[in-house]
């Protein structure tokens, strides 16, 4: 039960890998921000719950948002178009929450970001340690998976390092450790987005980003052991590390109210590798869709 109830909270973080992040501003400045400034990294982060499994996507990057120095949280809710598991052809769609917290000590929590600590009082670095987790697959999920055994939810532990080269720009990356049933499986993150002004009330972004996994991951979300062989029907597949998948966004915000704003999104992802050459993903690219609103206190 603990587990479902997480899995929905999180589910609506994945599909955007990176979108907008903290601006460089002074610190006393965040209650004069004009409402897409403000809003920007909860839209951000409102906007990683839509990939092709947002399970698999999740904690894919820290986003965090306002000045540094500064307690503030953010409360949000979505409908998201997307799919059963990364590789599937059934499409699911979702109304999922968002609940995020920052401390101005660096410390913070929620459903986007996990539970870490920013080491940095840049407007334009972050860099941490965090816990996430990742929620596994349940394998009724799907007909496609049955016979595959459950993936159980894990903990994970892991760092951070996002930076801000040029106005606008953001590069982030993620490294996270303990997935899969032997909690052995790592996922390294790379992500780079844009975003801009259209005016006072409206703000455009694009992102891209990919997965890197482990040998251990690989298998235990994409192989297929001898014993799931026999009680699946699939053959044997043995899937070693590599790029997992690609992934790009775009994004449309209106801030129609001081705080408030609504969302609209695409995301494209594509599977590749031993990913893409699984017996268990028929579909390897989707385009997805994500309707969102938000709040930041």
């Amino acid at each position: 039960m603990a587990a479902q109830a997480c899995l929905s909270a999180c589910d609506l973080i994945a599909a955007f890998p990176v979108l907008v992040f903290r601006p460089s501003i002074k610190k006393d400045a965040f209650m004069n921000l004009k409402p897409s400034a403000a809003l920007a990294a909860p839209i951000a982060t409102l906007l990683t719950f839509m990939a092709s499994d947002a399970a698999a996507q999740a904690f894919d990057a820290v986003r965090l948002f306002g000045p540094a120095g500064e307690e503030r949280g953010l409360v949000g809710l979505g409908v998201i178009a997307g799919r059963e598991y990364l590789g599937s052809d059934e499409r699911r769609t979702r109304v999922v929450p968002l609940l995020d917290y920052q401390w101005r000590n660096g410390f913070f929590a929620g459903t986007s970001n996990g539970i870490g600590y920013n080491f940095s009082s840049r407007p334009d670095l972050d860099f941490g340690l965090r816990v996430t987790a990742d929620l596994g697959r349940d394998e009724t999920r799907s007909p496609r998976l049955r016979g595959l055994g459950d993936i159980d939810a894990a903990a994970e532990v892991g760092a951070f390092f996002n930076v801000s080269p040029l106005k606008g720009l953001t590069l982030t990356s993620s490294l996270r450790y303990g997935a899969g049933n032997d909690n052995k499986g790592l996922v390294v993150d790379l992500g780079a987005v844009y975003s801009t002004d259209l005016s006072a009330s409206w703000r455009l972004a694009v992102g891209v980003a990919g997965s890197f996994v482990n040998d251990e991951y690989m298998q235990e979300f994409f192989g297929i052991t001898p014993a799931q062989s026999q009680r699946s029907g699939y053959a044997t597949y043995t899937a070693d590390a590599g790029l997992r998948d690609l992934r790009a966004n775009l994004s449309l915000t209106y801030s129609f109210a001081p705080r408030w704003s609504v969302t609209g999104a695409v995301s494209a992802s594509r599977l590749l590798g031993d990913a893409a050459d699984s017996p268990i993903a028929v579909k390897d690219s989707t385009v997805n869709g994500l309707l969102a609103v938000s709040y930041a206190f």
